[in-house]
């Protein structure tokens, strides 16, 4: 039929790497995801345009076999199409407990910058982490709608209850790779 169109509701995921993988090891004891299927899933039968994963990597000095893995991880998740790889930075304090730098401010400002530029419908969030709330409320002031997943061990009730709808995983199963 001549000029009618099928509108595809966009997404965009936004994936917090370290509270992912957070979540996926408290809840389920393991992390090894396909996540192009998990995202898959995620989107349903929706217009996925990308995949934004936000981490910071580890330094090889501190812990070598580690560092190895994420490095292995990273090369896995350079190869997903429409992925793309943001690195914040560790950063020691002085009980030697290491916090990321600049990896949530990346991922909020994203959120926002791309809603703002309307690239975007749907935004799922993946993540437990509170502070990305004002930055939710943002959104949602553009008319774009953001979906948080949600893990048994890690459930956030702020986000869940600003979000527009809470995505829960209760298995994994038919993600492992």
């Amino acid at each position: 039929m001549a000029g009618s169109y099928i509108f595809m509701t966009r997404v965009i995921i936004f994936i917090d790497g370290s509270n992912f993988y957070h979540s996926l090891k408290s809840s389920f004891s393991r992390v090894n995801l396909d996540i192009e299927l998990f995202c898959n899933y995620l989107v349903n039968n929706n217009d996925l345009i990308q995949i934004n994963y936000y981490t910071a990597p580890l330094n090889q000095l501190d812990n070598e076999l580690e560092y190895s893995r994420q490095q292995k991880y990273f090369n896995y998740l350079s190869k997903i199409k429409r992925l793309c790889l943001y690195f914040g930075r560790l950063e020691k304090r002085n009980n030697n407990h290491k916090t990321e730098k600049g990896v949530d401010v990346k991922l909020a400002i994203d959120l926002l910058s791309l809603a703002y530029n309307n690239k975007y419908d749907i935004a799922i969030l993946v993540s437990n982490d509170s502070d990305f709330v004002p930055a939710v409320k943002e959104v949602q002031l553009l008319n774009k709608k953001v979906y948080n997943v949600s893990f048994p061990a890690t459930k956030c009730y702020h986000l869940n209850r600003i979000c527009d709808k809470t995505i829960k995983i209760d298995d994994v199963s038919q993600f492992i790779k």
